[in-house]
C-alpha cells in the first residue's frame, strides 16, 4: 500500500464489487489487508515499538521478537473480540461505503443475514465513531453558521419553541460561493454561546463568519475572525441568511425521513450527525472503493466500542 501518496484503485482499494470479493475471500486476506493499512512501514509492537515479529499462524497473532508480547491486528480497534468472520466485517463496510445515502439497521440485517436487529445496529454504531476523525482540519474561507431543529412535527409550533433537538451547522464556501465541507454538532440549547464555541472550534482564526444578526456573535471579532453578520429582520428571505445551512439541514432531514425512517434517538443523534458529515464531505467522489478504505482505516484507530457501551446498558 502507497502510504505517502494519495491511494490508487486497484491497488490500495477495490474498485468494483467483483475486484472486492476476489480480493476478499476469507479472512486471512482480510487480516493482510488490515495490517498493510495498521502497520503500513511494517509491523510496530504496540508495548515496546519493535519493528520484528513472529506470525503465530493457528491463533492469528503477531508476535514482537524483543518482548514476546502478542497481538492482533484488530487489537484495541472496532473489530476487537468480535466473534463474527472478518470478511462479514468487510462486506458490511462495503455494502454501507457503496450506498450513496447509506443503509439502516434493518438494511444491513436482511443483506447479511444477521440472527438480531441488535447486532446490525451494533455494528452501524460501531462504524459511525469511526467515520470521524478528531484530528481533521478545521474549516477555512468563508463560513456560514446556523441552527436547525431535528426531531417530529411539534403543532402550532416552531424552531426554538419546539421541543425538537438543536442542531448547530457550518458549512465552508470556496472563493466562488460553493459549497465545501461541513461540521455538525448537537447543541444543550438553541441560539446560545455554545454556537460561538463550536465555531472558534472548527474554523480557522481569520476565517470570514457569516451568521444572523444575533447578538451571541459579537465575541467572534474579539476571537480573531471576520463577523459578517445578517439580520433576519432585513432580510426579504430569512433562508437566504445562510443558503448553505439550509440547504444542508434540508439535506440532512430528508436523509433521516429516506433513510433512517426517523428511528434515532437524541442519545445517538451526534453519531448520525458524523455519518452524515463523513458522506456529504466525499459527496463528489466517483470511487466508492475509497471510502470504504477511508473508513478501514478510521476504523483501526477507534477504540473497540462494546455493545454494553453503546446501548447504555
Amino acid at each position: 500500500m502507497l502510504e505517502d501518496s494519495a491511494p490508487v484503485g486497484g491497488v490500495d482499494y477495490p474498485r468494483t464489487y467483483q475486484e472486492f470479493r476476489d480480493w476478499f475471500g476469507d479472512d486471512r486476506a482480510c487480516e493482510e489487508y488490515l495490517a498493510g493499512l495498521r502497520w503500513p512501514r511494517g509491523f510496530e509492537c504496540p508495548a515496546c515499538g519493535c519493528g520484528t515479529a513472529w506470525r503465530v499462524k493457528q491463533r492469528r497473532l503477531w508476535m514482537c521478537a524483543e518482548c514476546g508480547r502478542k497481538t492482533s491486528v484488530t487489537a484495541g480497534t472496532i473489530f476487537d473480540r468480535t466473534r463474527s468472520p472478518l470478511s462479514t466485517w468487510f462486506a458490511a463496510v462495503w455494502f454501507v461505503t457503496s450506498q450513496k445515502n447509506g443503509v439502516s439497521a434493518q438494511g444491513l440485517q436482511r443483506v447479511l443475514g444477521f440472527g438480531s436487529y441488535e447486532t446490525a445496529w451494533a455494528w452501524l454504531h460501531k462504524m459511525r465513531r469511526a467515520m470521524v476523525r478528531p484530528d481533521r482540519e478545521r474549516l477555512a474561507g468563508i463560513v456560514e453558521v446556523d441552527q436547525t431543529f431535528i426531531g417530529g412535527v411539534t403543532a402550532g409550533q416552531r424552531g426554538a419553541s419546539t421541543n425538537k433537538v438543536p442542531v448547530t451547522i457550518a458549512v465552508e464556501r470556496d472563493e466562488r460561493e460553493r459549497i465545501g465541507r461541513i461540521r455538525l454538532e448537537v447543541a444543550d440549547r438553541p441560539n446560545s454561546a455554545e454556537m460561538v464555541e463550536f465555531t472558534a472550534e472548527i474554523a480557522e482564526p481569520g476565517t470570514i463568519i457569516r451568521t444572523d444578526g444575533a447578538s451571541v456573535w459579537l465575541r467572534l471579532t474579539l476571537m480573531g475572525y471576520q463577523h459578517e453578520p445578517v439580520a433576519g429582520i432585513h432580510a426579504d428571505d430569512p433562508d437566504q441568511i445562510t443558503p448553505g445551512v439550509h440547504l444542508v439541514a434540508s439535506l440532512l432531514k430528508r436523509w433521516i425521513a429516506g433513510t433512517l425512517h426517523h428511528r434515532i434517538s437524541h442519545v445517538h443523534l451526534p453519531y448520525y450527525l458524523d455519518e452524515f458529515t463523513f458522506r456529504f464531505n466525499r459527496r463528489t467522489s466517483t470511487a466508492r472503493g475509497l471510502l470504504f478504505y477511508r473508513l478501514l482505516q478510521q476504523a483501526l484507530d477507534t477504540d473497540p466500542h462494546p455493545l454494553k457501551e453503546l446501548t447504555g446498558r
